[in-house]
């Protein structure tokens, strides 16, 4: 059977929403797929290696009055954070995490070493658009 591809453009630098984002990175994981995640904007801020786990250096996009109450949730129910989510799905299957240059540089991340370690480059918004164009599945949060 043909490796599937998911192409997701992680605009969203929210706990709440890089959670999806690692849940659903987790399930592709599951089922072997090849990932490459474009790290957008918002994103790249969460991605920088002084915001990176620390849930509280990030806002909630849905609620945010809910987001002590979201935090308390996911701990008391053992949910890993969206960074071990990540970690995980990095070693299960082939998974790619490229910054948006610009992105990066909005948020005072020039080089590849600003961003936390899951990170694996730096590039173009015309990289996110080519895979996406080859992506069986493409995804925008």
């Amino acid at each position: 059977m043909e490796t599937k591809k998911l192409c997701l453009a992680l605009y969203t630098g929210s706990v709440d929403k890089l959670t999806a984002a690692g849940i659903i990175l987790s399930g592709a994981a599951a089922v072997d797929m090849q990932v490459d995640i474009y790290v957008l904007l918002m994103g790249a801020r969460a991605f920088r290696k002084d915001v990176g786990d620390d849930s509280g250096k990030l806002h909630m996009a849905e609620n945010a009055s809910l987001k002590a109450e979201f935090l308390e949730s996911l701990k008391s129910l053992n949910v890993k954070t969206w960074v071990e989510f990540f970690r995980e799905a990095k070693s299960i299957t082939d998974v790619k995490i490229h910054i948006c240059g610009l992105a990066g540089k909005v948020w005072g991340g020039e080089k590849l070493g600003d961003f936390i370690d899951l990170a694996d480059d730096i590039c173009g918004i015309g990289a996110y658009i080519e895979s996406a164009q080859e992506a069986d599945v493409n995804l925008f949060i």
